[in-house]
């Protein structure tokens, strides 16, 4: 059975905007990939800007629920929930593999829609990440760091592998795209929150009572 129309543009969007950026994509490409006519387009996204606002919406409306499912778990622990986030937003990642490549790619590049992302769905995420951070060195469960510092590494630990899949698999020789993958990078990242953020007698301390 053919995919509806919208669910059809949308995938074929996403798989040539990935192998050929969003400038270097036409309507008519998207049309013809997706089987329909370029009218259609028009129809459920007005322009190939409103197709890639959509896509956008589609991802972060996805990801910041995943932050805010890990920071509901605030009171059991600053790393315990810091630890939750980073799983979620890495099994996120992983099973919406084309859509956050396309993503991390299209946003590094300065336009309107990605200035309204920015002050929308990322402050949302500075906004959790922070009071993370906040609440981890208050308890002093984390070490005196400043957050901001600790979100950029954090986020570019999550980002790297979606965003650099050719050197992942050519280079690396690892696939992102492989659960087994998702779950031991998951762990190194649980690594890393341990060595850099924790206080080591404060992180003895949780794990003696889990």
């Amino acid at each position: 059975m053919i995919k509806n129309g919208k669910e059809a543009i949308v995938t074929a969007a996403i798989a040539l905007f990935n192998s050929n950026g969003f400038d270097g994509t036409s309507i008519r490409d998207i049309a013809k990939k997706a089987k329909v006519n370029p009218a259609n387009i028009s129809y459920y996204f007005e322009s190939k800007n409103g197709l890639l606002e959509h896509c956008f919406t589609a991802f972060f409306e996805g990801y910041v629920d995943s932050i805010e499912k890990g920071f509901s778990l605030l009171d059991q622990g600053a790393a315990n929930c810091l630890k939750k986030i980073a799983e979620n937003i890495m099994y996120y990642q992983y099973e919406n593999i084309h859509l956050t490549r396309m993503v991390l790619r299209e946003i590094s590049i300065d336009s309107q829609v990605v200035r309204e992302i920015m002050s929308t769905y990322l402050m949302k995420e500075r906004f959790y990440l922070s009071k993370v951070m906040e609440r981890g060195v208050k308890t002093r469960e984390f070490r005196t760091l400043t957050s901001n510092y600790m979100i950029l590494q954090l986020k570019g630990l999550l980002s790297m592998p979606f965003l650099n899949t050719q050197y992942m698999t050519e280079v690396l020789h690892m696939l992102p795209n492989e659960k087994y993958f998702a779950e031991k990078y998951i762990l190194e990242i649980f690594h890393w929150i341990d060595g850099v953020l924790c206080n080591r007698e404060i992180d003895r301390f949780y794990l003696a009572v889990k």
